[in-house]
């Protein structure tokens, strides 16, 4: 292979990515599997004395053939390859990878980027993604282009879905959960998006509560309907379109949505208004807060809402801001006792389960939450802004083509940075990860490259609407003066 093509082997955040057949291709996920497998077996074998890695896929086109395809690859690294018998969450193989001793798990998933896309996913024994070190050591190797024959096809085949959903449904009273829930006369619609999380409320209920808990949007479909599977309000017209119609006579909905590969969440409460982790990690916090009475800190990204702050340091928890990636978020969780982490395009983590995000188990928490506390999520959400906030939130993604203008984009934002903004103070500018300008608490900007596309991610919280809006007309202008 020419020495160009390593260049698009390039992790970002959170996995490798690239559009199918261009840059995504079986020439570059096999360099990527024999590296990412060479590199699993030098850090952690004589921790584990384990062999042993689990393939795992979503639903994307021709993901399935490409995990099958790079068992010969494994086997020629002298691993032992488990093959998930179906589609499955990110989280499902982390969560398999650590109960059952594997050396990690290679998943191929291109989690919520657009339907023309593939990629690459990472998980260690400790069920979290490997940290940036990790994955720095992957491209090196990458790059020193040695090559491998193929070994033999031998595998095992595991229901790692069912394996997963049914330990899930251990860790709660799906019975009780379903009680109260009708006793509130609340409906629930799991939004799967067409991916990976689909068709597991059999599992996870027990056959149980269909006329509570119904899933929609589980078809297989390569396109996801046409938007990318990520759980943003632009993409929920359909779910939404079946709240309203649900929600008849004195009957609630509420909706959950799943991104592609199953470890994001997002939900619309039973108002039609909605939430993202902005919303829902404070609830976890707020609602988890009341049976956890330890001091263990809060971690959360740089685009995370100041409530989060406000209402975590109530409660006496230190809280600790860290860049966009839930990768940074995991290395924590795994070293240091942690309450809760979560990151602002809907990945939570919960330090006494996983050191991973996970959509299902984020789902079934805020059922438990709303059926132990008999509260319905929207009267939960606005005690929460009426104590913390008031809060409004708003991201922008603007895209760009040729990095000259990123890396110029990002030096005159740098330079150019003015004391008064919206006639409020400049009161500190961060640069953990990207360039964070603080005014006041509830009140600030990031202007943030993403490390998976080419875009700039434009991100704002205000103390009103108006405000807030103000305040984006004010950066985007900014911008456009570069």
């Amino acid at each position: 292979m020419h020495q160009d093509n390593y260049r698009v082997i390039k992790f970002g955040t959170d996995g490798w990515r690239g559009r199918l057949a261009f840059d995504f291709t079986l020439e570059n996920l096999i360099k990527v599997t024999v590296a990412s497998c060479q590199e699993l077996n030098y850090q952690y074998y004589n921790k584990l004395l384990s062999k042993k890695v689990l393939i795992g896929f979503d639903r994307r086109f021709m993901a399935n053939h490409l995990a099958k395809a790079i068992i010969p690859y494994v086997n020629a690294c002298g691993l032992e390859p488990i093959l998930s018998t179906s589609y499955v969450t990110t989280p499902a193989c982390s969560f398999y990878a650590k109960e059952m001793n594997l050396l990690g798990s290679l998943i191929i998933t291109a989690s919520h980027n657009p339907s023309d896309w593939l990629g690459f996913k990472i998980k260690s024994f400790q069920g979290s993604s490997v940290n940036s070190s990790f994955t720095e050591a992957v491209e090196k190797r990458i790059k020193l282009q040695n090559t491998i024959e193929p070994g033999s096809n031998k595998h095992e085949e595991i229901d790692i879905k069912r394996f997963y959903l049914e330990r899930i449904s251990s860790k709660f009273n799906t019975q009780f959960i379903l009680k109260k829930l009708k006793e509130m006369k609340i409906r629930v619609f799991f939004d799967s998006m067409h991916g990976s999380a689909s068709n597991s409320l059999d599992i996870l209920f027990k056959g149980n509560g269909s006329d509570i808990i119904q899933g929609i949007r589980e078809n297989n479909d390569p396109y996801f309907g046409g938007h990318p599977p990520e759980p943003l309000e632009n993409y929920l017209d359909n779910l939404k379109t079946i709240l309203k119609q649900e929600a008849m006579n004195d009957t609630k909905t509420l909706g959950i949505v799943f991104d592609g590969d199953g470890d994001r969440i997002a939900v619309i409460d039973e108002l039609g208004r909605y939430c993202s982790t902005q919303n829902l990690l404070p609830y976890y916090i707020a609602y988890l807060g009341l049976k956890n009475k330890t001091s263990k800190p809060v971690l959360k990204t740089v685009s995370g809402s100041d409530i989060i702050t406000n209402i975590s340091k109530k409660q006496n928890r230190k809280v600790i801001e860290l860049p966009v990636g839930f990768k940074f978020i995991a290395e924590k969780m795994i070293n240091e006792e942690i309450f809760i982490g979560g990151e602002e395009s809907g990945g939570v983590g919960f330090g006494e389960y996983l050191p991973e995000r996970d959509g299902l188990y984020a789902a079934m928490t805020l059922l438990n939450g709303i059926a132990e506390q008999s509260k319905y999520l929207f009267e939960s959400l606005d005690e929460i802004q009426k104590e913390f906030g008031p809060s409004f939130y708003e991201r922008i993604d603007i895209p760009f083509t040729d990095n000259n203008k990123k890396n110029n984009l990002k030096n005159f934002i740098t330079n150019n940075i003015p004391n008064n903004i919206c006639n409020y103070l400049v009161k500190n500018v961060s640069m953990t990860d990207g360039i964070k300008i603080r005014l006041e608490n509830n009140f600030w900007i990031l202007f943030r490259f993403s490390g998976t596309e080419p875009l700039l991610r434009l991100y704002c919280e205000a103390p009103s609407k108006d405000l807030l809006e103000r305040t984006l007309k004010w950066s985007k202008e900014f911008i456009n003066n570069e």
